[in-house]
């Protein structure tokens, strides 16, 4: 009888670190993607300064990239752990996709305004590639992190 109770406390506590593992392994790489976009922001934002239309639009192509993969990060029951990710991106998944395909326009707009070099072009379409990210960190994202 002893040997039943150790033996269900362990699959007990197995199942919650598996699980505890899972949700951890799925928020993560999430969070990576995120600081790589707010770095690539900052990149482009210094490089506008510097007028270095190259780092501009590979800056711009990596959001785009990034963009593309910002949905399939965000599997139901992955809102638990260290995230800001608010329940709205599960109840409200198709405004979700919408958000990250803005995204990913804004940064070809982008790109392509910063292939050509105009500059004034440039300069509009930071400030939708910023409103993107910010409409979306607005809708979906809390301002503390769940525990």
């Amino acid at each position: 009888m002893l040997q039943k109770k150790y033996l269900l406390g362990g699959l007990a506590l197995f199942a919650v670190l598996f699980f505890s593992t899972q949700v951890f392994a799925q928020v993560d790489p999430r969070q990576a993607l995120m600081k790589d976009q707010s770095a690539a922001n900052k990149a482009i934002k210094g490089a506008v300064e510097a007028k270095d239309f190259a780092t501009i639009e590979a800056k711009a192509k990596d959001l785009m990239g990034s963009s593309e993969k910002i949905v399939g990060l965000f599997p139901k029951g992955s809102d638990k752990g260290k995230t800001k990710a608010t329940a709205a991106i599960w109840d409200k998944s198709d405004d979700f996709a919408k958000a990250a395909k803005n995204l990913n326009k804004a940064a070809g707009e982008l790109a392509s305004a910063a292939k050509a070099k105009d500059e004034a072009a440039v300069t509009a379409k930071v400030k939708g590639v910023s409103e993107a990210c910010g409409g979306c960190h607005k809708a979906f994202r809390a301002e503390k992190y769940a525990e």
